[in-house]
């Protein structure tokens, strides 16, 4: 009896309000269609959604009710997949966290989420660890410090707080760990006892702006902070790219899960567009490129979501074109694709290659080169060289200028944006979101051409995007001024072959060997910051320049740097 094989769950009768909706309904459809590939085990979607049942009953069990966040600080594993969509059947709030962030960005994350309980992995766990013990020794000194010291400034950072501010630890708990494939530590859980032996039905209340998922962003300004993404712009945005012609995905393909799974990028541009159209994802948990190729071989992987700077990575790989023969289309977003890479990957593969262009705010796409309307004659649409397309079906790009004004046609502007995809604003007020009208303004700057397409010139704010991750400057600059002997720092991006841009560190230390300074900025920056974050290059200069009001002027830096790379050449 042939597969049955359903059109798009929009076009279904009752249209999905919640995202373990369409678990289900995958579930019913495809049951024996294979939903997870990894490490040669298969999970079909029948055993996908009797798995998130098990785990959904366990933390039923264990306490976790509708609205609890609970953080996932795991890799590209089924057990991942499973928690998530666990998580948000018992309605919870999923917080997925990078596993390789330190244990003092985890502490910072995990405070200002208020989880409950934190789900780790081999990769993460012994930061896990050491996060969970720096929260409960804060809490307990904060409480220490209530009591004895009732006059102390409780809004001052990091007061009676091991570094973490008050504001945070108001809302703070120490969570309970549930660790996968390792040894366990007292007071901890594994995942097969969180694995209850039974599902059991968790009526979903029919609300598509409850809150899903808090995704950590460097949003605006500041530290990073989370998103806050409802059932409605999760489900939206991938409805809105199940619209695009040519598909991006089909409900026949098998697509890579490179892409990690706490980006918003793996999380709901790959898997909820999986999920969507019931296709197979192969999770990938450590990317390494002859490892991939021969994962995309033996799999017969269709479609290769990728970082920008994983083309360059394949590019000379031995026998590349027959490797790659199973795929149809590449697919990349979070940063500029180089274009004289994608032409020479075209060049030996003969495979469409795509880009776009979208935020953790916009769940995330908001552009993509497939949306180019077609030319005069008919034919398929082609994109222009530096465009990152044209705006998915559903969605509203214009820009404004300093005035709020739309600029003259050619000029650049403000990308904003409106549609149904848009977040909620930031945790925990809801503050900076959508305006009035729908309408939120990115923070890039860009032109639009008359058919629409945008080109992106530069970003208003000062933002680092490391290999498709953001990386805000003054976040690194907190951990470089701390550094003894530093009295001034200025951390710019510059141009990366690799991953697109990497971070470089201006530093002032009067009196200091050079030498030593670089060395202890570089052991300051790996304890306390995630390997994307630290510092390619740490220059140690005399003075910085400055504005007439003192300000850092990054814009000469960055010439400086320019002037050195031509240098280079």
């Amino acid at each position: 009896m042939p597969e049955q094989r359903l059109e798009e769950p929009g076009d279904a009768p009752g249209a999905p309000t919640d995202l373990v909706d369409l678990v289900v309904a995958a579930a019913a459809a495809v049951p024996q269609r294979a939903a997870l590939v990894a490490d040669g085990t298969t999970l079909t979607w029948a055993e996908l959604d009797e798995e998130v049942g098990r785990v959904a009953h366990g933390l039923s069990s264990a306490g976790v009710v509708a609205g609890h966040r609970v953080a996932l600080a795991m890799a590209n594993r089924p057990e991942m997949v499973v928690g998530y969509f666990a998580v948000l059947r018992v309605q919870a709030v999923a917080v997925p966290l990078n596993p390789r962030a330190t244990a003092d960005e985890l502490a910072r994350m995990l405070a200002d989420a208020g989880a409950r309980m934190v789900l780790a992995d081999t990769v993460s766990v012994a930061a896990v660890r050491a996060a969970v013990a720096t929260l409960a020794a804060a809490l307990e000194g904060e409480a220490g410090a209530g009591a004895d010291e009732g006059d102390a400034d409780a809004s001052a950072p990091g007061a009676a707080g091991g570094g973490l501010p008050a504001e945070l630890l108001a809302r703070a708990v120490v969570p309970r760990v549930v660790t996968v494939g390792t040894t366990l530590q007292p007071g901890e859980r594994s995942w097969d006892q969180l694995r209850a032996d039974t599902t059991r039905d968790h009526p979903q209340l029919p609300d598509p702006e409850k809150l899903a998922v808090l995704l950590y962003t460097s949003g605006a300004s500041g530290r990073p902070r989370a998103a806050m993404l409802s059932h409605r712009a999760l489900l939206a945005n991938i409805e809105q790219a199940g619209r695009v012609e040519p598909a991006m995905i089909r409900s026949d393909d098998v697509v890579l899960g490179a892409l990690p799974l706490f980006h918003v990028y793996g999380l709901n541009a790959v898997l909820g567009a999986v999920l969507w159209h019931r296709a197979t994802l192969v999770l990938v948990e450590a990317y390494e490129p002859e490892s991939v190729l021969d994962l995309v071989a033996e799999q017969q992987v269709t479609v290769l979501p990728l970082a920008p700077a994983v083309i360059g990575h394949l590019l000379g790989r031995d026998r590349l074109a027959e490797r790659l023969s199973s795929v149809r289309l590449v697919l990349s977003g979070s940063a500029p694709l180089d274009p004289e890479q994608v032409e020479e990957f075209v060049a030996i593969t003969a495979i469409a290659v795509h880009q776009g262009y979208g935020l953790t705010e916009a769940a995330p796409i908001v552009t993509s080169t497939l949306c180019v309307p077609p030319g005069e004659d008919g034919e398929v649409g082609r994109p222009e060289p530096g465009s990152v397309g044209n705006a998915l079906p559903g969605i509203e790009v214009r820009l404004v200028d300093d005035r709020g004004l739309a600029p003259e046609q050619g000029d650049p502007g403000e990308v904003s944006i409106r549609g149904a995809n848009l977040f909620s604003g930031y945790w925990p007020q809801g503050v900076e979101g959508p305006d009035e009208d729908g309408w939120w303004t990115t923070g890039d700057v860009g032109f639009l051409a008359p058919d629409g397409q945008l080109f992106l010139v530069d970003r208003v704010k000062e933002l680092v995007i490391v290999s498709g991750f953001n990386v805000y400057p003054s976040e690194v600059e907190d951990v470089v001024g701390e550094v003894p002997g530093v009295a001034e720092v200025a951390v710019i991006g510059v141009p990366d072959t690799d991953t697109g841009e990497a971070v470089v560190a201006y530093v002032v230390a009067p009196g200091q060997d050079a030498d030593d300074v670089v060395a202890a900025v570089g052991a300051a920056c790996s304890t306390r910051l995630a390997r994307f974050k630290q510092p390619s290059r740490i220059e140690v200069v005399e003075e910085l320049p400055h504005t007439v009001t003192g300000k850092v002027r990054k814009g000469s830096l960055r010439a400086a740097e320019r002037r050195r790379n031509l240098e280079l050449l």
